[in-house]
């Protein structure tokens, strides 16, 4: 019985790994319509007896603003050109300062998000946090790292209903994404920590206050360089 069991067991994780693995590798070129927080959210906008919105144009990285492209690496991944899908100085940093009883932003990278909101779902739990290291590790190891940045740019909640950078330079500055100027490729990436909550256009004095945060580290960045 036992062995039954566990040859079961390994048969159902050889059969995810692999699955895992061949939607990983499709996902290497075809874009990403649809995420599993796009559904979520579409179903929590219902229950609330709202329209369901969903907003979100697919378009390739050559089409995105570089500022925007530099606006979210300062913002939320500075070593993301660098490190192997996890940045563990910020992981370490992060654990100091929640034993003090502090909250510190930017220990999860752009790869770990990427993998939580092409794959996963947003609710946090050590499950989820065990596949998102797995789905990390599966992108870094079959992506470049242009290719996690043009999915994570266009997969990204950049606004309630709003996913991706063309429909959220639509929404919030009537331009598409590759026209974006500094400025406002930085309001865009500032509300990424909580997007149905902020507002990037007109912003608010703390969207302002890491707007000019954002773009004085963009000017300290310099230009961005993919290995």
């Amino acid at each position: 019985m036992i062995k039954r069991i566990v040859k079961f067991t390994a048969k159902c994780i050889f059969g995810f790994v692999l699955v895992s693995f061949l939607i990983v590798l499709l996902l290497k070129w075809c874009p990403v319509y649809i995420t599993p927080l796009m559904a979520i959210r579409s179903i929590e906008q219902k229950q609330e007896g709202r329209s369901v919105v969903i907003k979100h144009d697919w378009i390739p990285l050559k089409k995105i603003s570089e500022n925007l492209q530099l606006a979210v690496i300062c913002s939320e991944d500075q070593n993301f050109t660098t490190h192997s899908g996890f940045d563990l100085k910020a992981i370490e940093k992060a654990y100091e300062n929640n034993k003090k009883g502090k909250h510190l932003r930017g220990a999860s990278t752009i790869s770990q998000q990427t993998a939580k909101n092409v794959f996963l779902w947003p609710k946090r739990s050590w499950l989820r946090k065990g596949l998102e290291a797995y789905f990390t590790f599966l992108i870094e190891l079959l992506w470049s790292k242009e290719r996690i940045l043009e999915v994570y740019l266009n997969s990204v909640e950049m606004g309630d209903g709003i996913y991706g950078a063309e429909a959220a330079a639509i929404h919030w500055f009537n331009m598409p994404a590759e026209s974006l100027n500094k400025r406002q490729a930085a309001a865009i990436a500032a509300i990424l920590p909580s997007p149905r909550n902020y507002i990037a256009n007109p912003p608010s004095g703390y969207i302002q206050g890491r707007i000019n945060w954002i773009t004085r580290q963009m000017r300290y960045y310099g230009r961005l360089e993919f290995p």
